[in-house]
């Protein structure tokens, strides 16, 4: 028997673009939401152009969008339009969410915000994400993920004294504002099973990075301690960070003091245990540029794989730093299927990611490949009782 998808008869009226919202949309739709993106008629989701491949991007099917939009659906739908409106609150009064990422205000200067939407449809969930938030003094500034990196104070905690500020190396706060905003979803249809009613999620991008800083922020807040750039150490135990071997780099996490000793011993350095620079954890963290090289030194005898071999046998966390390429095409990941192989029309096969929280009762595959730009006008606006003439009729005018 076929397992069911948990979102199954969802639907979704999708307006996001680029990354914060089509990331959320994109859990949705793996978990069986029908996930309608209603893009402007024009070009579409801007992700469309945005990618490695230009000619992709002249079909507008960039890699940026073929990344976050399977298992979607696409009207394209000018929304200014009078005609576009109308369209847009006949589909909006049978869905069950509508989310979006503009700036504030705009949904409702269109005249198809929260508002007007609720009042056709009260089971309505609506989640609007910005960068800043519905509210606040910051409320209507623009914002791209980089920006929220900087004023999270994410930037200013990455790197060392050589390279500080840092940005992480892939759009993290756009990549957990869509998390943040996926996880609001459920919340909110969950409780609209309990008690019927409908309701507005607001999803701030610095927000949803702030809680990820928790232990460094609390170390701050509620130990008065400001945060110290350490590049690839880890603040919270030593030996904890990166250290280099005979043909690389390793990483080893002796958090626990067990851990430490065990270093020792599998490194052959049993005096380090009883050297009072390094016996206790913080005094350990406080003398780890003195116990680092040497560490080195004894790691500099074998190549990575041996000692990651060694370490993890006597149940020291450790491993070895791969390349993105490599990282991709580890055998845990294959035998988790967090990659999905399917068939992009135009493009050919392409390999994206798929549903990574893994349900015994229900299925997450990938199962349609990202949409072309308006693809599905016919089947989706021909449930609401558009014809074939009208149809036409509507895209002579610029409407879909």
């Amino acid at each position: 028997m076929v397992k069911p998808r948990i979102l199954e008869g969802v639907k979704v009226l999708d307006l996001t673009n680029v990354l914060s919202g089509p990331f959320a949309s994109l859990h949705l739709a793996l978990l069986g939401a029908e996930v309608i993106k209603v893009e402007n008629p024009k070009d579409g989701d801007l992700a469309r152009k945005l990618g490695i491949v230009p000619d992709f991007n002249k079909k507008l099917m960039g890699t940026s969008f073929l990344a976050q939009n399977c298992n979607k659906k696409s009207v394209s739908l000018n929304t200014k339009s009078p005609e576009g409106k109308a369209i847009f609150k006949k589909l909006a009064a049978e869905a069950d969410l509508v989310i979006e990422n503009f700036r504030p205000g705009v949904m409702d200067r269109l005249g198809i915000g929260y508002s007007v939407l609720k009042e056709l449809n009260p089971k309505l969930i609506y989640c609007a994400i910005s960068g800043f938030g519905q509210t606040g003094p910051d409320a209507d500034k623009p914002a791209y993920d980089q920006i929220i990196q900087g004023l999270s104070g994410e930037m200013a905690i990455n790197g060392d004294e050589r390279l500080n500020p840092l940005r992480a190396g892939f759009p993290v706060c756009d990549t957990v504002g869509g998390l943040n905003a996926a996880f609001a979803v459920m919340a909110a249809l969950f409780h609209r099973e309990r008690t019927g009613e409908g309701q507005f999620i607001d999803i701030a991008l610095l927000d949803s990075i702030m809680p990820l800083m928790g232990w460094v922020a609390a170390n701050l807040l509620i130990g008065d301690a400001q945060p110290v750039v350490m590049g690839n150490d880890n603040f919270t135990a030593a030996p904890s960070g990166t250290f280099r071997t005979q043909d690389g780099f390793i990483n080893i996490a002796a958090n626990k003091q067990e851990q430490w000793e065990a270093v020792c011993d599998v490194l052959g350095t049993p005096e380090l245990k009883t050297d009072p620079r390094f016996q206790e954890r913080d005094t350990r963290k406080k003398n780890r540029k003195a116990l680092t090289p040497l560490l080195e030194a004894k790691l500099a005898e074998r190549a990575t794989l041996e000692w990651v071999a060694l370490l993890n046998a006597q149940d020291v966390p450790s491993g070895e730093i791969l390349g993105l390429g490599d990282a991709l095409r580890q055998p845990q990941i294959q035998h988790r299927g967090v990659l999905q192989k399917v068939d992009a029309p135009g493009i050919g096969e392409i390999e994206v990611f798929g549903l990574t929280a893994l349900f015994d009762k229900t299925r997450g595959d990938v199962e349609t490949p990202p949409p072309t730009l308006g693809q599905h006008n016919q089947e989706i606006l021909g449930r609401i009782g558009y014809g074939e003439t009208e149809l036409m009729e509507l895209k002579s005018k610029g409407v879909i």
